[in-house]
């Protein structure tokens, strides 16, 4: 499917929840949007809004009644001025049934007003308090730098969306391999040639991956999945083949591979995998529908602890109801104590705190990826998250 992705706002304060928005799909690759399905939940969201908007409980305390916006913002971080829980913006901006597919763009200079009437809030663009009208989703068919506001500041996740994947078996392990590398170098930089052996198929673009590790639940201890530091990509370029040598045995010619983007120098004894096609990006950032609850497997790179704007490996995917676009709360482990005023000496466990945020962005059948949005201390692997 076509890839289309928004361009990374410029000036983006480093902190709090103008870290990430996300638009419905993104317009500036209308053949695309056109064929995404619309959900059940994306479909009773913009009827709600279109006819109630959102109680004047759920405002931040110093929301505006005008903003005009600037450049650098994002639709979540305008969000974030007005609401308590950003992850609600659909719902104050109301949403266009017909056109819910698509995003409604907004541009640096236009103003926003804050509509408080019979107990609900809305958000309505104009030139005057008094000649508004209804912000709506509306397909714009233009290209990439126009001057709208960026979903996303996309560099935090663009790497990870082809790079990091959680592969459902430990087959990495018997996937292409790399035999040797060109005149006896010990490692591949890119333009170098690798010699590989394995079942290759018609694809002619591979990504090279270190040896898989697997990645348990932190409770139950049961592998999950397997996930592969990432290395780079190499195109096939020759056929091996099998000759028989001046004894009579046979002799193996591996297939040659030229080495086309490098993360780490590639070696003997990595694994090549095909680069897999890059799904359509279709951010919108919803809280769950239902109870849900994890923890963290573990932080990518192999970190111990992580901060913001890094990733984890969360231990819920499709198959537990987690979706891309779900707006998590992070939750620090309450601590272990003894009651000191108790003769008994009982023990104590501490409540869970709330500490930050997490955003999915890429979800596998029993794991996801999530991206750390807000975190008033490092997390690390086994902390927990909930619906916000």
């Amino acid at each position: 499917m076509t890839s289309c992705i928004l361009p990374p706002a410029r000036g983006l304060r480093p902190a709090g929840p103008v870290l990430l928005a996300a638009v419905l799909t993104a317009a500036v690759c209308a053949p695309a949007a056109a064929a995404y399905p619309v959900t059940e939940q994306q479909r009773s969201t913009a009827q709600r809004s279109a006819e109630t908007g959102v109680p004047l409980s759920e405002l931040a305390a110093n929301a505006p009644d005008v903003y005009t916006v600037k450049r650098g913002d994002t639709l979540w971080g305008i969000s974030g001025l007005f609401l308590k829980r950003p992850w609600r913006w659909p719902e104050l901006w109301g949403m266009n049934l017909q056109q819910i597919r698509n995003p409604h763009l907004i541009y640096p200079g236009q103003t926003l007003y804050l509509d408080k009437s019979n107990g609900r809030a809305r958000l309505r663009m104009g030139a005057a308090p008094n000649n508004t009208v209804r912000l709506s989703p509306h397909a714009r068919a233009s290209g990439l730098g126009n001057g709208a506001l960026a979903s996303i500041p996309f560099h935090l996740i663009e790497p990870f969306l082809t790079e990091a994947v959680i592969f459902e078996s430990d087959a990495l392990n018997s996937a292409p391999r790399i035999v040797a590398t060109q005149e006896g170098r010990v490692l591949l930089s890119r333009g170098d040639t690798a010699f590989v052996r394995g079942d290759l198929g018609a694809d002619t673009a591979y990504r090279i991956f270190r040896e898989a590790r697997a990645l348990k639940d932190p409770t139950t201890g049961e592998i999950l999945g397997y996930e592969a530091p990432y290395v780079g990509t190499a195109e096939y370029v020759r056929q091996g083949e099998t000759l028989t040598g001046t004894d009579g045995k046979p002799e193996i010619v591996p297939a040659s591979f030229i080495v086309t983007s490098i993360r780490q120098e590639a070696n003997v004894g990595d694994r090549l995998a095909p680069v897999a096609s890059q799904e359509f990006m279709n951010y919108a950032p919803h809280s769950p529908d239902k109870p849900l609850s994890g923890q963290l497997v573990s932080i990518y790179g192999g970190a111990t602890m992580a901060g913001q704007n890094q990733i984890v490996t969360l231990n819920r995917g499709a198959s537990d109801g987690i979706e891309r676009g779900h707006v998590l709360a992070l939750l620090r482990d309450g601590a272990r104590a003894i009651d000191t005023t108790d003769p008994a000496r009982a023990r104590l466990k501490l409540p869970d705190e709330r500490q930050g945020t997490l955003f999915v962005f890429r979800v596998f059948n029993r794991m996801s990826y999530a991206l750390i949005l807000t975190v008033d201390e490092p997390v690390k692997v086994g902390d927990k998250f909930t619906q916000p």
